[in-house]
């Protein structure tokens, strides 16, 4: 059986689109006439999978947003656990979606599982949605019998990762829009604006002042070049962004924001926390050690730290213990080291691991709000210091002429 989205008219002519479950395109089009809709367009949902193999798959596959994804996950758990089949779990809460990609996605699930693959197995096809951490964990609670807790469990992470993602978010945007709204008022001051009052000095025979002189250069600079200068910014940000895409640069990339103070300490901050979180849930429904090592690295984002926590992975592998791999690795600190060994010595490194991440969430939060407290003093300063630098190169010819007139 398979997912197949269409678009038909109904009796009034309008033109509706949907998704419907069907074993081939005749049956579809016969569920279509008894519902009274005359079909136009019928394509499979899951046509991706005569492009299986090619690199292209996952441009061709729906996607959820962290926020589906945390839904679909909670209403899953809720079903299982009381005790309906995975394919209706997954019919229900597709019958129920009212986004089309969402019941185009859960449908192909569904047809997976029907034709006998286990639903780890099922999600593992859409890896653009579901990572490979939540495959494994699916993977896990299918083996041990407890699916429903294991889903509980995951839907309460990406919450909480989603949670973490919105403040890291939330905390730049206002650097971001202060600093964009000082660059323009100063670009339209020194071009629509100082031009026309400086103009009146710029004919004078006197000597101006340096501070004048400099802005009139200044402003004559910006009205002459600035367009260029702003496209030849934008050529670089594009190719800044090409070259991020190439692991040997991007790797150099991360390696020199990690020698910034102060950048490298909240990039550390924040790949430790989301190490240590995706460890402990891992480790908590079931997956083995290795494996959670190997996933746990993989949702990293500084590249240099991946490698050192891949190298811990395979230290742990060749038999060393995972506090003196994480301790010579260097990027973790020493607080989460210490409780990884007291959760190794007593048998509780989950919930060990657990109350790392916490601790480092919560760190990084106070950073971040110190940074925030800290910038908006700062960017009034700076810019306080730009308009005063204006105006004195306004006021002072006009104190100069008024001394002359006395």
């Amino acid at each position: 059986m398979s997912a197949y989205q269409y678009q038909a008219l109904d009796p009034k002519g309008k033109l509706v689109r949907g998704v419907l479950e069907a074993d081939s395109p005749r049956q579809a089009r016969i569920q279509l006439r008894q519902k009274h809709l005359r079909p136009v367009k019928l394509a499979e949902a899951n046509h991706n999978r005569s492009i299986e193999n090619q690199g292209f798959r996952a441009l061709f596959q729906p996607r959820l947003s962290a926020t589906d994804l945390t839904l679909v996950t909670r209403q899953l758990s809720t079903l299982v656990q009381s005790g309906l089949p995975i394919d209706e779990c997954l019919q229900a809460i597709a019958d129920q979606s009212r986004k089309g990609s969402m019941k185009a996605l859960l449908l192909q699930v569904r047809s997976r599982v029907v034709e006998g693959h286990t639903l780890a197995h099922s999600l593992s096809q859409f890896s653009s949605t579901f990572s490979r951490m939540y495959c494994a964990m699916i993977e896990a609670g299918e083996r041990s019998g407890f699916l429903g807790q294991v889903l509980e469990r995951l839907s309460d992470y990406i919450e909480q990762r989603q949670y973490v993602t919105q403040k890291l978010k939330t905390a730049m945007i206002y650097p971001i829009v202060l600093i964009g709204v000082a660059i323009a008022v100063v670009i339209a001051l020194m071009v629509f604006v100082l031009p026309e009052l400086i103009g009146i000095f710029s004919h004078s025979d006197r000597q101006l002042p340096f501070l004048t002189r400099l802005l009139i250069e200044v402003s004559d600079f910006t009205n002459q070049y600035g367009s260029l200068f702003l496209l030849i910014g934008i050529a670089l940000f594009v190719i800044f962004r090409r070259l991020l895409s190439v692991k040997f640069y991007r790797l150099k990339w991360h390696q020199f924001l990690l020698r910034i103070p102060g950048i490298s300490g909240l990039i550390i901050s924040i790949d430790t926390a989301r190490f240590a979180s995706t460890l402990s849930i891992l480790l908590g429904s079931g997956v083995p050690l290795l494996e959670s090592l190997g996933i746990s690295a993989q949702v990293l984002d500084n590249e240099i730290i991946k490698s050192q926590t891949i190298e811990v992975a395979d230290s742990v592998r060749e038999g060393g213990s995972l506090t003196r791999a994480l301790s010579s690795s260097g990027y973790f600190p020493p607080m989460m080291v210490y409780m990884v060994s007291s959760g190794e010595i007593s048998g509780e490194l989950e919930s060990m691991l657990s109350r790392a991440a916490k601790t480092q969430e919560r760190e990084l939060e106070v950073t971040l709000e110190t940074i925030t407290a800290l910038f908006e003093p700062f960017m009034v300063i700076v810019m306080g210091i730009i308009v005063l630098s204006i105006v004195l190169a306004i006021l002072l010819p006009i104190f100069e002429l008024n001394t002359i007139v006395r």
